[in-house]
């Protein structure tokens, strides 16, 4: 479209003050004819005169290290594509992805909420993610890797030594993003259908953790359902 006029938003292009606000006002008032950018531009904002939405390599949130990433990624593109046709114009959205059979994807560009919500559910259920189980995150962080590893290990000894009946255990494991600042991170995830349960062997853990001094030099914090990756 070499006659078009083009607008950016994203991180850099946002970075002043109101710059946000005026690249979309502008954008309102028909100054540009085509707004590129990235997740932002497709949250919440309407603009009666757009018929067109393109969304590309829509399934990349679909690799995330995240059980929710299938919703995310059904999030997002429900709001990209009803961007399109909100004014007395009909409107086109155009999917570009490598995985055009998984099921957010399809359910998104039909904008069919019911039918996602039914396959998110069994595989919620199959794979003892919430809401169907509640989880609970157990985040280590330590500027000693070696004490960080021992400690961890350690941890998930005492967890299974308790033998709390319907608990699952997954890790210990690196948290998603290893090392932050100079300070290494480590992760453990404890399933089960009831919260109490959790509760209870959350404070079995502190309560350990206060009579070794050891834990005195690694920082742990408890995350019940997270919303986000450690």
């Amino acid at each position: 479209f070499p006659q078009a006029k083009v607008l950016r938003m994203d991180y850099d292009t946002t970075r002043t003050k109101d710059s946000y606000e005026r690249i979309l006002t502008a954008f309102g008032r028909g100054e540009a004819d085509v707004l590129v950018g990235t997740q932002m531009i497709v949250k919440g904002h309407d603009f009666p005169n757009v018929t067109l939405v393109g969304v590309l390599a829509a399934d990349i949130s679909l690799y995330a290290n995240d059980y929710r990433a299938a919703e995310r990624t059904f999030q997002i593109l429900t709001q990209a594509v009803g961007r399109a046709g909100r004014g007395e114009t009909a409107g086109e959205a155009v999917i570009q992805t490598y995985m055009p059979d998984h099921y957010s994807i399809r359910t998104a560009a039909g904008q069919d909420y019911e039918r996602f919500y039914s396959q998110e559910i069994l595989y919620r259920n199959l794979m003892e993610y919430p809401p169907a189980y509640v989880m609970l995150g157990i985040y280590l962080s330590c500027p000693q890797e070696e004490l960080l590893g021992k400690q961890t290990r350690s941890l998930g000894a005492y967890i299974l030594s308790l033998k709390t009946e319907g608990v699952t255990m997954v890790g210990p494991a690196d948290a998603m993003l290893t090392k932050k600042k100079d300070i290494y991170r480590k992760v453990i995830y404890l399933k089960h259908k009831q919260s109490d349960v959790l509760t209870e062997l959350k404070e079995k853990l502190e309560n350990m953790m206060e009579k070794d001094p050891v834990w005195q030099k690694v920082t742990v914090q408890f995350d019940f359902n997270p919303l986000n990756a450690f």
